[in-house]
């Protein structure tokens, strides 16, 4: 519940900040615009730091776990005409 909250004011805020900068003549210079610029990031904050944390306390065996194993890459032929070196044998 808390987390749609969170995204719908985040949405919110987007727009409002969207519309605001779209019919302000200077929005640089804005205070209340600056106010709710400030809002909008505060909660982006918050929404990265959450995700932050939920990644660190999955652990190193979720992460593993969640990405893909890795395939061996083949080895590039090499050209007729070279000697490999006699210790790359």
């Amino acid at each position: 519940m808390a987390k749609t909250a969170r995204q719908d004011d985040e949405t919110r805020l987007t727009a409002r900040l969207r519309e605001r900068t779209a019919t302000k003549d200077a929005p640089e210079t804005d205070p209340a615009l600056r106010s709710l610029r400030k809002r909008l990031k505060r909660i982006q904050r918050k929404r990265r730091r959450l995700e932050l944390r939920k990644r660190h306390a999955m652990g190193k065996k979720a992460k593993a776990r969640r990405q893909r194993p890795s395939r061996p890459r083949p080895r590039p032929k090499r050209p007729l005409m070279c000697k490999p070196h006699p210790r790359q044998r």
